[in-house]
């Protein structure tokens, strides 16, 4: 007979904690699990405070040089892989990177939700080496990934054995797992705080469409930038990172950019948008179903986890090449009155903290039969 998840002595496990979808998971995880230890490479003082200092740090949360601990995935994996869990019954290893290399005991059960396998290794490494979004620093990460590739390839793959069982946050991501790591996952969508996005009883006029997120490349932020250009719409810019600049120079008159958005403001601007722009090829993509929960469809490219929740007609509408031109097209016979909100919230409803938790403690279970 299993025994009771409270019984279980649990340690977790992740790659960073400095913002970002991922640290969501571990939130819920921590949610699930309050009093188990939260191990990981480095972290800021306001995540250490929302996981109510149960984080644990490795010697990179004291480094000399902490702008560039983003470049040293072999010293993370290092650290990850000689933690001493041996006094745990369940280890959960939250990962899109080096975290699931750590070892455990036969007798403790290692579960790895995998955000992805690594991008810089293999989903995104051809991206990584021609844009890496570091900025000025784009020099040393190319020389860096060039010189560790091969090693870190054949420590990933390894490190990818080792836990008992794999989730992946989307079919995307499952399908990524078995490319590249050759192991079956089963989808755990990540939770989504769809109550933060809950759309006013009072109508709201929608005018202009939004998009936010970090500004990397692989976002494809410049192609909603461009289509609305194009098409002298409004459009609504939200968040800051290494491509800001090239976007802003990218702009027209019609684009307006937001980079300190409080979550009150954010839910309003989710709220009063034709629709949430989404080009990117995303893991997954929490964005896209905050604004559903604010009643608001979604035009995403058709690929990646948007494939997991936007449905023609219903939740939104796909462009099929990532390419302004086929941008264009949709945007020019989107009409965000032909969808119905109370599909939208029911739809973002799937993804709740709830729903997360759930599955979870149902895999988990499973696991330990």
């Amino acid at each position: 007979m299993a025994r009771p998840l409270s019984s279980l002595r649990v340690a977790i496990v992740h790659d960073w904690l400095i913002g970002g979808g991922a640290e969501r998971v571990v939130l819920e995880l921590h949610h699930m699990f309050p009093e188990a230890p939260i191990y990981t490479s480095y972290t800021t003082d306001i995540w250490r405070a929302r996981m109510d200092d149960k984080v644990i740090t490795g010697f990179l949360q004291h480094w000399p040089f902490p702008k560039i601990r983003k470049y040293v995935p072999f010293l993370r994996a290092w650290w990850f892989s000689h933690l001493d869990l041996s006094n745990y019954d369940l280890v959960i290893s939250s990962s899109g990177a080096e975290a699931k290399g750590i070892k455990t005991d036969p007798n403790t059960l290692h579960i790895n939700y995998c955000h992805s396998p690594t991008h810089y290794y293999w989903v995104r490494y051809n991206e990584y080496l021609k844009n890496p979004g570091f900025g000025k620093l784009d020099w040393l990460a190319r020389f860096g990934l060039k010189m560790l590739v091969g090693p870190m390839r054949t420590w990933d793959l390894k490190a990818a054995g080792r836990p008992d069982v794999m989730i992946a946050n989307s079919t995307q991501t499952q399908a990524m797992i078995k490319k590249y790591y050759k192991r079956d996952a089963v989808v755990v969508h990540p939770p989504v705080d769809v109550a933060r996005f809950k759309r006013p009883k009072t109508e709201v006029l929608r005018h202009g469409f939004v998009i936010a997120g970090r500004q990397t490349p692989y976002k494809r932020i410049d192609l909603a930038i461009e289509a609305c250009n194009d098409l002298k719409v409004p459009l609504v810019v939200i968040g800051n990172g290494p491509e800001h600049r090239r976007l802003e120079k990218l702009a027209g008159r019609s684009v307006t950019f937001l980079s300190n958005v409080s979550d009150e403001e954010m839910a309003g601007h989710f709220q009063s948008a034709e629709a949430f722009l989404f080009p990117g090829l995303d893991d997954f993509g929490i964005s896209p179903l905050e604004s559903m929960a604010a009643g608001t469809p979604v035009i995403a490219y058709k690929a990646g986890g948007a494939l997991d929740y936007v449905i023609p007609g219903k939740t939104g509408e796909f462009f099929d090449k990532q390419t302004t031109k086929s941008l264009i097209s949709v945007l020019e016979s989107f009409r965000s009155s032909h969808y119905n909100v109370a599909n939208l919230e029911a739809k973002a409803a799937e993804f709740t903290p709830g729903i997360f938790i759930h599955n979870m403690q149902e895999i988990i279970k499973k696991s330990l039969q």
